[in-house]
């Protein structure tokens, strides 16, 4: 069954912070800034891009944008081709900052491959969850930015699973990001290969203090965010980054590096807490942070189909 032309999916999807603290390649948080989508059929193979707003000038306008090799990639994995398609973007997550980018454009070319393929094949949450992993390489990134919430991603047997849950209304995000960017390749090839038992169990147990500080009981959050695994050996490579982080956890705030970094989450137990984290943070006149005051999302990404567009 072909797509048939003028059929158009548009797709929202949220940032997301990984790691937390302690919970490397494992936890991972939905945030309330949003890329947006839509995708319609074409008659013909053509393929059209227009993409606006954040990291625009930097992103390909053929088949190697990531939406669209994820969408390719959907198509592939349920035997059917991808038709021609007009892809209009707006992105408004920051681009290699630590919040979750690329495994937003991995998500919204899923579920606008969902979108065009309603009524033929369904690509269910398990199967999304699979392909984005594959694509992403991780599950920590793409679980909460297609489901919400705060999530726990493992990987077994039968692949690629996520557990949300939701978070207690206390805790209140704050992010800083910086003008500079962070490769995520280039941020793992610090990590040594091999960790001290002692490191593993102090990861194993603030991780296990995060959930119930996320979950129940904010005034944790300071402990439960403490790291041994990846922060610091990534510190060389992002000073500022790093100079924040311990000036913020000076002060009582619980703040960690978002995802591979620059960006740093602070995890407010309540907004006054993330204004007066704000006020500090802005004293760092050396180094300009973009503050942006978040919410959680709990929706994770989402789509919806009609039958406009013009073809």
């Amino acid at each position: 069954m072909s797509v048939p032309p003028g059929r158009r999916a548009v797709v929202r999807v949220p940032a997301t912070s990984a790691n937390l603290g302690p919970g490397f390649d494992t936890l991972g948080l939905a945030l309330s800034v949003y890329d947006e989508v839509t995708v319609t059929a074409l008659a013909d193979d053509r393929l059209e891009i227009e993409v606006t707003g954040a990291g625009a000038d930097g992103v390909p306008r053929d088949a190697s944008h990531l939406v669209v090799r994820a969408m390719a990639y959907a198509f592939e994995a349920v035997s059917r081709t991808l038709p021609g398609i007009r892809l209009e973007a707006h992105n408004v997550i920051p681009h290699g900052r630590g919040m979750g980018s690329s495994g937003a454009a991995v998500v919204s070319g899923l579920l606008a491959a969902k979108g065009l393929l309603e009524g033929d094949v369904e690509l269910g949450p398990d199967l999304l969850l699979r392909l984005a992993t594959e694509l992403e390489g991780h599950p920590d990134n793409v679980a909460p930015a297609l489901f919400g919430g705060l999530t726990i991603a493992w990987v077994d047997e039968l692949g690629p699973q996520h557990k949300k849950l939701l978070v207690h209304r206390g805790v209140s995000p704050i992010v800083f990001v910086p003008e500079f960017t962070m490769s995520t390749s280039v941020a793992r090839s610090l990590q040594p290969l091999q960790v001290s038992r002692e490191d593993a169990v102090f990861n194993v147990s603030r991780s296990a203090l995060l959930i119930a500080a996320l979950t129940q009981s904010p005034e944790l959050l300071m402990a439960a965010t403490e790291d041994k695994l990846h922060q610091n050996y990534r510190a060389a490579a992002m000073p500022e980054t790093d100079l924040l982080v311990r000036e913020l956890r000076a002060a009582g705030f619980p703040a960690v590096v978002s995802g591979a970094g620059p960006s740093v989450l602070v995890l407010a137990d309540g907004p006054g807490r993330r204004l007066e984290a704000a006020a500090l943070a802005a004293t760092r006149t050396e180094t300009p942070w973009e503050a942006l005051m978040l919410a959680v999302d709990v929706r994770g990404g989402t789509v919806n189909t009609d039958a406009e567009g013009a073809s």
